[in-house]
């Protein structure tokens, strides 16, 4: 006589070991502990955002002086990319006011060795991410009006803002543009306070950033909101925002990555 089949029994879900279960609101919970910790010896953190500042006003003169200054608004957007590289010490100022340590005036310097090699070819691999996002943009242009001796900042802008291909190739930037943006936010935005926090090499902390990101869509995706709200804030005041809200966004980032890494800090 034949045994009867077993019965099949639909697999149980996993639970993710990243997942949080956050409401999209938990992004101004974030913000608002960065403005605490902003509050909390301010003028190492306004250093910070004055350092970009100065970076940002360098970059803009650098580009104009070599007649690159079309790619200014690729470049600025490339700041989305290269944003959490810079705003490590303001993860270590957070971190040391979770333990009540007092920041320092050099806290980015106390880095362990080994933290420090990591952070470092981390923000080399976003930085090679950024030079090729140029690339990308420089060659959209070429698409959209053609491979020909170019006409200089000036005219090029005109070309983008006032004609019709100049309108397609706005929109297509955007959408490569914004591909580019959520790649590198998913690698990036956790991976460098988890280098500050915890002993982790470059890779494997990009890699469960974007694990982390990707869980944890709704209050990431609100965090990126602010973050591009910011940074369109920055350029509506010629960058002089980036001063205040620099420091606020990377004291926000470690708190978004303490919510949901549940780490000690």
């Amino acid at each position: 006589m034949l045994e009867p089949l077993p019965t099949l029994h639909k697999p149980l879900a996993v639970e993710s070991p990243h997942a949080r279960h956050l409401p999209a609101r938990a992004a101004l919970d974030w913000l608002a502990a960065g403005w605490r910790d902003l509050s909390r010896a301010p003028g190492s953190s306004l250093a910070y955002g004055a350092a970009v500042l100065a970076l940002s006003w360098a970059v803009l003169w650098a580009l104009a002086l070599w007649g690159l200054l079309y790619l200014a608004l690729p470049a600025l957007s490339g700041f989305l990319i290269v944003g959490p590289f810079l705003a490590v010490g303001l993860y270590e100022k957070s971190r040391r006011l979770a333990r009540n340590e007092p920041p320092t005036a050099f806290m980015v310097l106390r880095l362990a060795p080994g933290a420090a090699g990591q952070i470092a070819m981390a923000g080399l691999l976003l930085g090679l991410l950024v030079l090729f996002w140029l690339r990308a943009a420089d060659l959209l242009y070429a698409l959209f009006f053609g491979l020909q001796p170019f006409p200089g900042a000036a005219e090029a802008f005109e070309n983008a803002l006032t004609t019709p291909r100049g309108w397609a190739l706005i929109a297509t930037g955007m959408l490569v543009g914004g591909l580019f943006a959520a790649f590198a936010f998913a690698i990036s935005v956790f991976s460098f306070p988890m280098m500050v926090s915890t002993r982790r090499d470059a890779l494997t902390a990009m890699g469960r950033s974007f694990a982390m990101t990707a869980q944890n869509l709704r209050p990431m995706l609100a965090w990126g909101a602010i973050v591009s709200a910011g940074l369109v804030l920055s350029l509506l005041t010629g960058l002089a925002g980036l001063l205040l809200i620099f420091p606020l966004l990377g004291h926000g980032t470690w708190h978004a990555w303490r919510a949901i890494d549940g780490a000690a800090p």
